[in-house]
C-alpha cells in the first residue's frame, strides 16, 4: 500500500467515525452496527441515516437491552466525540480478558444509573426525546413549506450605512439567527479571525480525489473568508451572508424555514473548518505529524480514570464541544462536578460477581476555547414531547478549572471528600434545624418558638365574659321573640327557649302559630339550640390559673423559648459557616491557576420545537458586552445578559457557553504590523484578495448611495420648480385681485369670496386652519374669534383708527388665547385645538412667528362683511406685505406650521384609533393607534406638549394588540380552514410586524405583552392537533418569536378624515371623554 493510499483510508476512516459520532448524537442510538447500516442505506448522508434510525425506532420501539446499550472501541481516539452524555464514557476495554459487550452494557447501565439519580429521567427517556426530536426535524423537512418571510432592508441607504467602527450585523435570511449567533461569537475571536481570513487553499488542491468534501468544504471556506472580510472592512451596517447559509443548508438537506440547532451546527462547522485545515496542514508540513489550528484552538483531553468490575483503567479521549446537564443543578460548577465524577453500580451481567465500578473524568489539556453546550431539553412524558428547561442556572464571568485538571487530581480528591463530609454534616444540621422551625406532628407545623410565644400569651390572657348574645347584631328579635328588641339578657340566657305566644295573644291556641312564629323558628332556631355557656369568654384564655401557677408557666415558656432561639441561632449560624467553608474551598491560590473568562453566550429564547437566537459577546477593548441579534449590534450589560441568560425569566436561556483562556491574550489581541509596529486594523487586517473584494463591494455600496443622493436632489429640483409655478399663479392672480379691490373701494357690498384670492402669495399658502377659500365652518369659527376681539377692541378703544382697532383687537385676542393656554385642563378639552396659538405658545415659539400668525387670522379676506372689518382687513394685509423678509425667517414660520399639522394629524390618528378601538373593532383600529403612537413620539421628542399622552397611546396599542391576538388565536382553535388561515392573516398582517415596536423601546408592560402573545401561540405545540394546522404553526412560530428590532416593510398610514377645528374639537372632546371611562388594566 503506498502512503498516498494509507493517507487517503486514514481520512476515510476518520470522517466515517465523524458520522458515526454525530448520528450517535443526533438520535441517541448506540447500536454501532444499526448505525453503520444507517450510513450504508443513506450513502453518507446524515439526514437520511437520521430518517432511516427514526423509521426504525417507530417501527422497534422497545429495543433489545444488549443491543441498546452496546458501545464500540473507537478506531481513533481522536475523533470521539462528547456531543451526548453516553459519548463521555466511552473507555477503552481492549486490554481485558472479559467480553466486550459484557463491560459496555455495565458502563452503560453505570450511565444511565448516574443520569437517571441527576435528573430523575432515564437512558430511555432521554433516547426517546432525541428521537422524537430528530423525528419532529425530519417531518418538518419533508413537508412543503411556503417561502419564509424575511426583513426587507430600507430603501434609504444612509438607513443601512455602517456608523464609524460599529460591528457589522448579520441578515437574517430566513429563520438564519443560529448561524448569526455562532458565526458573531468565533469571528470576535481575533485569533479564529486571523485563521479565516489567511486561510489558502491547498496548492494541490486539483490533485485531490474531488469528492463531496472537497467540493463542499473549500467553496465554504471561501464564501466565509469572505464574509469575514466584509465584516471586517464593509461600510455597510449589516451584510448578506446567504452564500455561506445556502451551503450550509445544502449539506443539512432542511428546508429555508427549519431552524437549526446551535449544537448540531456548531459541530457542522467545526468539522468543515477542521477538514479544510487539515488539507492544508498536511500540504505544509510533508513528513511531520500535522497540526491542525482548529483542534488545537478548539479541541482539548480528558482522562478517563475508574474501576471497572475491580480491575482499574485510564483511557485518554479527546473531546470538542462539552456537554453539561442543567436539569437539577443550581450553577455551572454543579453541573461539571456531576460530569466529572461518575457514581458507583453494581454489575448486573454476572451473578457471582458484584464488583462496583465507577469512573472520574479530569482534564489534562484544556483547548484555549472552551465550549459548554447547556441541555436544556427533556422529554415530557405525560405530554409525550420534549419540552425546554427554564430552569435557572448561573454561571460566572471568570471561571477557574484547576479542581478538574488531571494534574491537581489529588488535592481535589481531598477537597471533595472535605466537601462531601461538610454536605453530609450540613445536611444533619438543616434536619435538626428543619424539627425547630416546623414543630408538630400534624399536617400543620410551625416555628418552635412562635409556638411557646403563642403559649406563653395565652397563659396570660385574662377571660373577659359575655353574653352570646351580645356579640349577635341587635337587629335581629333574639329569643323567638318578632318586633321588638331584647330588653332583659339574663332572661334570654337563662330560658333559650322561644316563648309560645306574644304578650299580646295569651288566649291564641298553640298548635295554631302566627305566620310571623313560623317565620321566626327556621331564622333563631340555630341560636337557640346551641346552648352556650353562660360564662363563654371573649377571647381563648385559661378558665382557671393561679398566679402561682401562670408565674412557673411563664418563667418555664419564656426559658424554653430562649433555649429554642439560642439553638435555632445556633444551628443557623453553623450552617453559614459551612456553607462559607463549602464555598471558600477553592479560593486559595493554588486553585485559581488556570482562569477562564467568558467571551460569549448563546441565547435561546422559545420552546423546544421554535425560538430565536442571539449572542451576548465580550468586547475588551470597550469594557463591555454587545449584544448581537441578527442586523442589530447595540451596546449591553452585564444585568441584561444575567436576566436573559440565566434562566427562570421568561422564555429566554443560556444554550451554549464560550470561555476563552484568559493566560492567552493573543485569542483576543489586534495584530500588529511587523515592520512599523502599528496595530493592523479594518482593510489593513485582510490579505490583498480580500481587499480586492471588500473594496469592490464597498464601491458598489457608494454607488447606491450616490444614486440615492441623486435621485432625492431630482425630487427637490422638481418639488421647487412645481413650487414656483405655483407661486407665479399666485402672484398673477393677487395682481389681478388687487386691481379688482382699487376699482371697488367705495362699494359698501362686501368682496366678492369666488373673485378675491389673497394679494400676496403668502397669504395664499396659509393653512386651512388659518384661512379658507371659502367661508366653512373652520373659516367660520375662526371669522367668530376675529370679529369677537375687533368688537372688543372698538369698545374699549377711544381712538377708532383702523390700526389702533387692529392692535388692541391682536393684543385682546392673544390675552384670550394666553389663558387658554395657562389653564390647566382635562384631556377632552385641548384648546391646542381650538386654536394654533394656544399650541405656539405652549410650545414657546418665537414672537415674530406669534406676531405674523395673528396678523394672517385678522387678515382673512372673510372678515370683510362691514366697513370697520373690512378696514381693520386691509391694514393687517398692508402690514402682511411690509414684513421684510430678514424681520420672519419664512422657513422657520413655515416649519412651526408644519409642526402644527403634524400635530392635528396625529391627533386625528389617535381620535380615530380610539374611536375605533371602542368599538372593538380591533383590525382597523390596530393601524391608527400604530402610526399615532410613533407620530406622537417624534413630536413628544421635541417638546413635551407638542404631542399627546404617550402613556395612554401606548396602553391602547398595547391592548388593541393583545385583542387581535386573541381573536386570531380563537380563530386557530376553531380548526376550520377559512377560520385558520383569516387567524393567521391577522397575525402575519398586523400583529407580528408590530411586534418589534413593542420590543425597541423595551418597555416593561410591552414586554410583557409581547411575551403574553408569544406564550398563548407556544402553549399550542403540546397539543394533538391536524398535520395541516402543525405545519401552519410550525411556519408561523419562528417569526412570532423573532426578537429583531428591525422594523419590516409596514403598511401604508390609513387614510385621514377632514375635520374643521369645531369638528376636530368637539369629536376629540367626546371620544377623550369615553375613553376616560374605560377600565385599564396593568398590561
Amino acid at each position: 500500500m503506498t502512503v498516498e493510499q494509507n493517507v487517503l483510508q486514514q481520512h476515510s476512516q476518520k470522517h466515517q467515525q465523524t458520522l458515526l459520532n454525530q448520528l450517535r448524537e443526533i438520535t441517541g442510538t448506540t447500536d454501532v452496527q444499526l448505525l453503520q447500516q444507517a450510513l450504508q442505506v443513506s450513502n453518507g448522508d446524515l439526514a437520511e441515516a437520521v430518517a432511516f434510525l427514526t423509521e426504525k425506532n417507530a417501527k422497534v420501539p422497545q429495543q433489545d437491552e444488549t443491543a441498546y446499550y452496546q458501545t464500540s472501541q473507537v478506531a481513533s481516539d481522536r475523533y470521539i466525540s462528547v456531543g451526548s452524555q453516553a459519548d463521555t464514557n466511552v473507555i477503552d476495554l481492549t486490554g481485558d480478558d472479559k467480553d466486550d459487550l459484557q463491560r459496555a452494557i455495565a458502563l452503560s447501565l453505570e450511565e444511565s444509573s448516574r443520569a437517571f439519580r441527576e435528573t430523575g429521567i432515564t437512558d430511555e427517556e432521554q433516547a426517546i426525546s432525541r428521537v422524537l426530536e430528530a423525528s419532529i426535524a425530519e417531518n418538518k423537512a419533508s413537508l412543503k413549506r411556503t417561502h419564509t418571510e424575511v426583513w426587507s432592508d430600507s430603501p434609504n441607504p444612509h438607513d443601512r450605512k455602517r456608523i464609524d467602527t460599529c460591528p457589522v450585523g448579520l441578515k437574517n435570511v430566513g429563520n438564519t439567527c443560529w448561524f448569526s449567533a455562532v458565526i458573531q461569537s468565533l469571528f470576535n475571536l481575533l485569533e479564529f479571525q486571523r485563521l479565516v481570513l489567511n486561510y489558502s487553499p491547498p496548492a494541490r488542491v486539483h490533485d485531490l480525489p474531488f469528492n463531496q468534501k472537497e467540493h463542499r468544504n473549500l467553496p465554504f471556506m471561501q464564501e466565509l473568508r469572505n464574509l469575514f472580510s466584509l465584516m471586517v472592512g464593509s461600510k455597510r451596517k449589516y451584510v448578506d451572508p446567504s452564500r455561506a447559509v445556502e451551503i450550509l443548508k445544502d449539506a443539512f438537506k432542511s428546508s429555508e424555514s427549519q431552524q437549526q440547532d446551535v449544537s448540531e451546527f456548531t459541530h457542522k462547522l467545526l468539522d468543515w473548518l477542521e477538514d479544510a485545515f487539515q488539507m492544508k496542514a498536511e500540504e505544509d508540513r510533508e513528513g511531520e505529524k500535522p497540526k491542525n489550528p482548529m483542534v488545537e484552538l478548539f479541541y482539548g483531553r480528558f482522562l478517563a480514570v475508574g474501576v471497572l468490575e475491580g480491575k482499574k483503567f485510564e483511557n485518554t479521549e479527546m473531546f470538542g464541544q462539552y456537554p453539561l446537564q442543567v436539569n437539577g443543578f443550581k450553577d455551572l460548577h454543579e453541573c461539571l462536578e456531576a460530569a466529572m465524577i461518575e457514581g458507583e453500580i453494581e454489575s448486573l451481567h454476572s451473578a457471582e460477581n458484584s464488583a462496583r465500578s465507577g469512573q472520574e473524568h479530569w482534564f489534562t489539556e484544556l483547548p484555549p476555547v472552551l465550549t459548554f453546550e447547556l441541555s436544556r431539553f427533556e422529554f415530557n412524558q405525560a405530554l409525550g414531547r420534549p419540552e425546554k428547561i427554564h430552569n435557572k442556572l448561573e454561571f460566572p464571568s471568570m471561571l477557574y478549572m484547576d479542581r478538574y485538571m488531571d494534574r491537581n487530581r489529588e488535592v481535589t480528591r481531598i477537597k471533595r471528600e472535605e466537601i462531601r463530609r461538610l454536605k453530609e454534616h450540613l445536611t444533619l444540621l438543616q434536619q435538626r434545624l428543619e424539627r425547630y422551625l416546623s414543630y408538630g406532628s400534624g399536617p400543620k407545623r410551625f416555628p418552635l418558638a412562635d409556638v411557646l410565644q403563642y403559649a406563653m400569651e395565652f397563659a396570660s390572657s385574662k377571660p373577659v365574659c359575655t353574653s352570646p348574645v351580645e356579640d349577635i347584631d341587635s337587629s335581629a328579635p333574639p329569643g323567638g321573640t318578632t318586633g321588638q328588641q331584647l330588653s332583659l339578657p339574663s332572661t334570654a340566657e337563662q330560658d333559650p327557649l322561644p316563648p309560645l305566644e306574644s304578650s299580646g295573644s295569651a288566649s291564641a291556641p298553640t298548635t295554631a302559630p302566627t305566620a310571623a312564629q313560623q317565620q321566626r323558628v327556621p331564622i333563631h332556631k340555630p341560636f337557640t339550640q346551641s346552648r352556650l355557656p353562660p360564662d363563654l369568654p371573649m377571647h381563648p384564655a385559661p378558665r382557671h390559673i393561679t398566679d402561682e401557677e401562670l408565674r412557673v408557666l411563664e418563667g418555664c415558656l419564656h426559658r424554653w423559648r430562649s433555649e429554642v432561639e439560642n439553638d435555632s441561632r445556633d444551628l443557623q449560624g453553623s450552617i453559614n459557616r459551612i456553607h462559607r467553608t463549602i464555598e471558600l474551598m477553592y479560593s486559595d491560590k493554588s486553585t485559581m491557576q488556570v482562569p477562564y473568562r467568558l467571551h460569549a453566550v448563546l441565547v435561546h429564547e422559545g420552546q423546544a420545537n421554535a425560538g430565536h437566537y442571539w449572542a451576548y459577546i465580550y468586547d475588551p477593548h470597550q469594557r463591555c458586552w454587545m449584544k448581537y441579534n441578527d442586523i442589530s449590534v447595540t451596546k449591553s450589560s452585564w444585568e441584561e445578559l444575567v436576566r436573559d441568560s440565566f434562566g427562570g425569566y421568561r422564555n429566554a436561556s443560556a444554550y451554549c457557553l464560550m470561555y476563552i483562556n484568559d493566560k492567552k491574550p493573543f485569542l483576543i489581541e489586534e495584530e500588529f504590523d511587523k515592520e512599523t509596529g502599528q496595530i493592523l486594523s479594518g482593510m489593513d487586517k485582510l490579505p490583498p484578495d480580500l481587499k480586492q473584494y471588500v473594496r469592490e463591494d464597498n464601491e458598489l455600496f457608494n454607488k447606491e448611495v450616490e444614486e440615492w443622493d441623486a435621485l432625492q436632489v431630482r425630487k427637490a429640483q422638481q418639488e421647487k420648480l412645481a413650487l414656483a409655478a405655483a407661486a407665479v399663479a399666485a402672484a398673477a392672480a393677487a395682481a389681478a385681485a388687487a386691481s379688482s379691490i382699487s376699482t371697488s373701494s367705495s362699494s359698501p357690498q362686501p368682496m366678492s369670496i369666488e373673485s378675491s384670492p389673497p394679494d400676496n402669495t403668502v397669504a395664499q399658502q396659509e393653512p386651512e386652519y388659518m384661512e379658507q377659500p371659502s367661508p366653512t365652518n373652520d373659516s367660520k369659527h375662526l371669522q367668530e374669534d376675529t370679529e369677537r376681539a375687533i368688537s372688543r377692541a372698538a369698545a374699549e378703544q377711544e381712538e377708532r383708527s383702523p390700526e389702533a382697532l387692529l392692535t388692541a383687537a391682536i393684543k385682546l385676542e392673544y390675552a384670550r388665547l394666553l389663558r387658554f393656554a395657562q389653564e390647566d385642563t382635562p384631556p377632552e378639552n385641548d384648546y391646542r385645538l381650538q386654536h394654533i396659538i394656544v399650541y405656539f405658545i405652549q410650545n414657546q415659539a418665537p414672537k415674530k412667528i406669534l406676531e405674523r400668525t395673528l396678523l394672517t387670522q385678522f387678515a382673512d379676506r372673510n372678515l370683510a362683511f362691514d366697513e370697520r372689518c373690512k378696514s381693520i382687513m386691509n391694514v393687517a394685509r398692508a402690514k402682511l406685505d411690509l414684513i421684510k423678509p430678514e424681520e420672519v425667517n419664512m422657513d422657520e414660520y413655515e416649519m412651526w406650521h408644519q409642526a402644527y399639522r403634524n400635530f392635528r394629524d396625529t391627533t386625528i390618528f389617535m381620535m380615530t384609533g380610539l374611536d375605533l378601538f371602542q368599538k372593538t373593532n380591533y383590525m382597523e383600529a390596530v393601524m391608527y393607534l400604530i402610526y399615532s403612537y410613533q407620530y406622537n413620539k417624534e413630536l413628544l421628542s421635541k417638546g413635551p406638549y407638542r404631542g399627546h399622552d404617550e402613556e395612554l397611546l401606548g396602553h391602547y396599542r398595547r391592548q388593541c394588540l393583545l385583542k387581535l391576538n386573541e381573536q386570531a388565536a380563537a380563530m386557530f382553535e376553531s380548526g376550520e380552514e377559512p377560520e385558520v388561515s383569516t387567524g393567521l392573516g391577522i397575525m402575519n398582517e398586523l400583529v407580528v410586524p408590530c411586534i418589534p415596536l413593542l420590543l425597541i423601546h423595551d418597555t416593561q408592560r410591552d414586554l410583557l405583552a409581547v411575551e403574553d402573545m408569544r406564550n398563548r401561540w407556544c402553549s399550542y405545540l403540546g397539543q394533538e392537533m391536524e398535520p395541516n394546522l402543525q405545519e401552519k404553526l410550525t411556519d408561523f412560530l419562528p417569526k412570532l418569536l423573532d426578537c429583531s428590532t428591525e422594523i419590516k416593510s409596514f403598511h401604508d398610514p390609513p387614510k385621514l378624515p377632514t375635520y374643521s377645528t369645531l369638528e376636530l374639537s368637539e369629536r376629540f372632546s367626546r371620544v377623550m371623554a369615553a375613553v376616560g371611562r374605560a377600565p385599564t388594566d396593568g398590561r
